[in-house]
């Protein structure tokens, strides 16, 4: 009963994040979606692939249950599940990681929690694993990467949140005298020296 309980809130989890990431891609222009917004090059249609990506390998090739996607093999990661070609649609991306859904979903629906699984890209002793580990895993990249998004998305335009249902207007002179706040109080406690 507890496994299924376990199972039942980790994929409930999942599902969430993955709406909330593909979210933050909702009103954006082509080129805001796909610019990078660090240093590193991260951008919001590149997290969507990125996580789809993952997603698909984990919940796939770690099951023997090949993604039907086409993916590159582990060994030749390049990068380039980061960020959107000029030749790739956003719907190309969103309808990826919608199929990848489809696909994991399966593999979860299907196995126990104790499924065992090989992941050839960890090191030993712990590249042989199970489905709980995996789920667990995949949950704490998309969460880790809808983070992300959510921080990209708050610098281009102010909006931030899990779901659009939760979205509040926002509110620039509180958001402004909340920041000067912070401020303040970061520049109490660190006097800037002279």
């Amino acid at each position: 009963m507890i496994d299924e309980f376990a199972k039942d809130n980790l994929h409930g989890r999942l599902r969430r994040d993955r709406k909330a990431l593909l979210w933050k891609l909702d009103g954006l222009s082509e080129y805001d979606a796909r610019r990078p917004l660090t240093a590193t090059g991260t951008n919001l249609l590149g997290l969507v692939k990125h996580v789809a990506t993952v997603e698909a390998r984990y919940f796939g090739e770690v099951f023997d249950r090949p993604s039907p996607e086409p993916l590159s093999r582990w060994q030749d990661s390049n990068g380039s599940d980061l960020w959107a070609t000029e030749d790739e649609t956003r719907d190309q991306i969103i309808g990826l990681y919608r199929r990848t859904w489809e696909h994991s979903d399966a593999t979860i629906n299907e196995l126990p929690l104790d499924a065992p699984g090989h992941v050839p890209w960890w090191p030993e002793p712990y590249a042989d694993t199970n489905l709980f580990a995996i789920m667990v895993h995949v949950l704490g990249e998309s969460i880790r990467h809808a983070g992300h998004a959510d921080i990209l998305r708050e610098g281009l335009d102010g909006r931030t949140g899990l779901r659009a249902e939760l979205e509040k207007q926002i509110d620039e002179e509180a958001r402004a005298a909340y920041c000067a706040k912070i401020e303040q109080a970061a520049r109490s406690a660190a006097p800037i020296k002279a």
